[in-house]
Protein backbone atom coordinates (compact mmCIF):
# COMPACT_ATOMS: atom_id res chain seq x y z
CA UNK A 1 0.00 0.00 0.00
CA UNK A 2 1.45 3.35 -1.01
CA UNK A 3 1.42 6.49 1.12
CA UNK A 4 -0.79 9.46 0.26
CA UNK A 5 -0.57 13.18 0.86
CA UNK A 6 -2.83 14.04 3.80
CA UNK A 7 -5.12 17.02 3.47
CA UNK A 8 -4.21 20.05 5.52
CA UNK A 9 -6.30 20.22 8.71
CA UNK A 10 -7.29 23.79 7.75
CA UNK A 11 -7.62 25.89 4.62
CA UNK A 12 -4.50 27.15 2.85
CA UNK A 13 -5.22 30.70 3.96
CA UNK A 14 -6.24 29.82 7.52
CA UNK A 15 -2.86 30.70 9.05
CA UNK A 16 -2.28 33.87 7.04
CA UNK A 17 -3.44 36.23 9.79
CA UNK A 18 -0.94 34.52 12.11
CA UNK A 19 2.06 34.87 9.84
CA UNK A 20 2.04 31.84 7.51
CA UNK A 21 0.60 32.80 4.14
CA UNK A 22 -1.53 30.78 1.76
CA UNK A 23 1.34 30.95 -0.74
CA UNK A 24 3.68 29.31 1.76
CA UNK A 25 1.21 26.49 2.40
CA UNK A 26 0.59 26.02 -1.32
CA UNK A 27 4.32 25.59 -1.94
CA UNK A 28 5.14 23.76 1.28
CA UNK A 29 2.25 21.29 1.45
CA UNK A 30 1.11 20.94 -2.15
CA UNK A 31 4.59 20.82 -3.73
CA UNK A 32 7.30 19.98 -1.18
CA UNK A 33 5.31 17.60 1.05
CA UNK A 34 3.76 15.97 -2.00
CA UNK A 35 7.23 15.41 -3.49
CA UNK A 36 8.25 13.46 -0.38
CA UNK A 37 5.14 11.29 -0.79
CA UNK A 38 5.79 10.65 -4.49
CA UNK A 39 9.53 10.05 -4.14
CA UNK A 40 9.11 8.01 -0.99
CA UNK A 41 6.65 5.67 -2.66
CA UNK A 42 9.00 5.22 -5.61
CA UNK A 43 11.97 4.59 -3.35
CA UNK A 44 10.35 1.78 -1.34
CA UNK A 45 8.64 0.08 -4.29
CA UNK A 46 9.96 -3.47 -4.62
CA UNK A 47 12.03 -3.26 -1.43
CA UNK A 48 11.70 -4.88 1.99
CA UNK A 49 10.09 -1.63 3.18
CA UNK A 50 7.05 -1.79 0.92
CA UNK A 51 3.99 -2.30 3.12
CA UNK A 52 5.76 -1.15 6.30
CA UNK A 53 4.62 1.84 8.37
CA UNK A 54 6.33 5.21 8.14
CA UNK A 55 7.73 4.72 11.62
CA UNK A 56 9.13 1.25 10.83
CA UNK A 57 10.83 2.57 7.69
CA UNK A 58 12.33 5.59 9.46
CA UNK A 59 13.77 3.54 12.33
CA UNK A 60 14.89 0.74 10.02
CA UNK A 61 16.68 2.90 7.44
CA UNK A 62 18.30 5.54 9.67
CA UNK A 63 22.08 5.17 9.75
CA UNK A 64 23.62 6.94 12.73
CA UNK A 65 27.11 6.48 11.27
CA UNK A 66 26.31 8.07 7.91
CA UNK A 67 27.19 11.64 6.99
CA UNK A 68 24.22 11.72 4.61
CA UNK A 69 21.15 9.52 4.87
CA UNK A 70 19.83 7.34 2.05
CA UNK A 71 16.99 8.30 -0.30
CA UNK A 72 14.40 6.06 1.34
CA UNK A 73 15.03 7.56 4.76
CA UNK A 74 15.17 11.15 3.53
CA UNK A 75 11.82 11.06 1.77
CA UNK A 76 9.90 8.87 4.22
CA UNK A 77 11.19 10.77 7.25
CA UNK A 78 10.29 14.11 5.70
CA UNK A 79 6.85 12.73 4.83
CA UNK A 80 6.35 11.82 8.51
CA UNK A 81 7.80 15.12 9.74
CA UNK A 82 5.37 17.14 7.66
CA UNK A 83 2.40 14.99 8.63
CA UNK A 84 3.17 16.02 12.22
CA UNK A 85 4.01 19.65 11.42
CA UNK A 86 0.58 20.58 10.03
CA UNK A 87 -1.14 19.04 13.06
CA UNK A 88 1.12 20.98 15.42
CA UNK A 89 -0.32 24.29 14.16
CA UNK A 90 -3.80 25.76 14.33
CA UNK A 91 -5.62 28.86 13.11
CA UNK A 92 -7.54 28.95 16.40
CA UNK A 93 -6.37 30.65 19.55
CA UNK A 94 -4.61 27.90 21.45
CA UNK A 95 -4.18 28.01 25.21
CA UNK A 96 -1.41 25.93 26.72
CA UNK A 97 -2.91 23.19 28.93
CA UNK A 98 -1.85 23.34 32.57
CA UNK A 99 -0.09 19.98 32.57
CA UNK A 100 2.10 21.00 29.63
CA UNK A 101 2.89 24.37 31.17
CA UNK A 102 3.87 22.66 34.43
CA UNK A 103 6.14 20.23 32.57
CA UNK A 104 7.84 23.04 30.65
CA UNK A 105 8.43 25.08 33.80
CA UNK A 106 9.85 22.03 35.60
CA UNK A 107 12.13 21.22 32.66
CA UNK A 108 13.28 24.67 31.54
CA UNK A 109 12.52 27.05 34.40
CA UNK A 110 9.74 28.94 32.62
CA UNK A 111 7.69 28.88 29.43
CA UNK A 112 9.63 31.91 28.19
CA UNK A 113 12.93 30.10 28.76
CA UNK A 114 11.59 27.08 26.87
CA UNK A 115 10.72 29.36 23.94
CA UNK A 116 14.15 30.99 24.08
CA UNK A 117 15.95 27.64 24.01
CA UNK A 118 13.67 26.21 21.30
CA UNK A 119 14.18 29.28 19.10
CA UNK A 120 17.94 29.13 19.65
CA UNK A 121 17.99 25.48 18.57
CA UNK A 122 16.11 26.28 15.37
CA UNK A 123 18.13 29.38 14.57
CA UNK A 124 21.36 27.54 15.31
CA UNK A 125 20.66 24.56 13.05
CA UNK A 126 23.16 24.98 10.21
CA UNK A 127 21.46 24.54 6.87
CA UNK A 128 18.20 22.63 6.63
CA UNK A 129 16.62 20.79 9.51
CA UNK A 130 14.19 20.87 12.41
CA UNK A 131 13.91 22.08 16.00
CA UNK A 132 12.12 19.75 18.41
CA UNK A 133 10.64 19.52 21.87
CA UNK A 134 10.93 15.83 22.72
CA UNK A 135 10.08 13.42 25.49
CA UNK A 136 13.01 11.09 26.04
CA UNK A 137 12.73 7.42 26.94
CA UNK A 138 13.14 8.26 30.64
CA UNK A 139 10.16 10.65 30.46
CA UNK A 140 12.18 13.86 30.68
CA UNK A 141 11.71 16.72 28.22
CA UNK A 142 14.49 18.12 26.05
CA UNK A 143 15.01 20.51 23.16
CA UNK A 144 16.91 19.11 20.20
CA UNK A 145 17.74 20.01 16.62
CA UNK A 146 18.24 17.66 13.70
CA UNK A 147 19.71 18.01 10.24
CA UNK A 148 17.70 17.59 7.06
CA UNK A 149 14.92 15.03 7.64
CA UNK A 150 16.24 13.36 10.78
CA UNK A 151 13.65 13.26 13.55
CA UNK A 152 13.22 12.12 17.18
CA UNK A 153 12.10 8.62 16.19
CA UNK A 154 15.71 7.92 15.23
CA UNK A 155 16.76 8.34 18.86
CA UNK A 156 13.87 6.57 20.61
CA UNK A 157 12.24 9.89 21.51
CA UNK A 158 8.65 11.14 21.23
CA UNK A 159 8.19 14.29 19.16
CA UNK A 160 5.99 16.71 21.10
CA UNK A 161 6.61 19.80 18.95
CA UNK A 162 8.62 20.26 15.77
CA UNK A 163 9.38 23.32 13.69
CA UNK A 164 10.59 23.02 10.12
CA UNK A 165 13.56 25.31 9.53
CA UNK A 166 14.12 24.44 5.89
CA UNK A 167 14.01 27.68 3.90
CA UNK A 168 10.86 26.67 2.03
CA UNK A 169 9.01 26.83 5.36
CA UNK A 170 9.66 30.52 5.96
CA UNK A 171 11.32 32.31 3.05
CA UNK A 172 8.15 33.57 1.37
CA UNK A 173 6.90 35.21 4.58
CA UNK A 174 10.10 36.01 6.47
CA UNK A 175 12.83 35.97 3.80
CA UNK A 176 16.11 35.14 5.60
CA UNK A 177 14.83 36.03 9.08
CA UNK A 178 14.66 32.53 10.55
CA UNK A 179 14.63 33.76 14.20
CA UNK A 180 11.55 35.92 13.49
CA UNK A 181 9.83 32.92 11.90
CA UNK A 182 10.56 30.79 14.98
CA UNK A 183 9.26 33.46 17.35
CA UNK A 184 6.08 33.79 15.31
CA UNK A 185 5.67 30.01 15.23
CA UNK A 186 5.83 29.75 19.02
CA UNK A 187 3.76 32.85 19.77
CA UNK A 188 1.03 32.51 17.17
CA UNK A 189 0.89 29.18 15.36
CA UNK A 190 1.44 26.30 17.78
CA UNK A 191 -1.49 24.06 18.66
CA UNK A 192 -0.61 23.60 22.32
CA UNK A 193 -3.47 21.14 22.87
CA UNK A 194 -1.91 18.93 20.18
CA UNK A 195 1.48 19.18 21.88
CA UNK A 196 0.02 18.24 25.25
CA UNK A 197 -1.82 15.31 23.69
CA UNK A 198 1.51 13.81 22.59
CA UNK A 199 2.87 13.60 26.13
Amino acid sequence: MSFTLPDLPYAHDALAAKGMSAETLEFHHDIHHNAYVTNGNKAIEGTQWAGKSLEEIIIGTYDAAAVAQNGIFNNISQLWNHNQFWEMMTPADSKMPGALEKALVESFGSVDEFKTQFSAAGAGQFGSGWAWLVKKADGSLAITKTENGVNPLCFGQTALLGCDVWEHSYYIDFRNKRPAYLTNFLDNLVNWENVAGRM
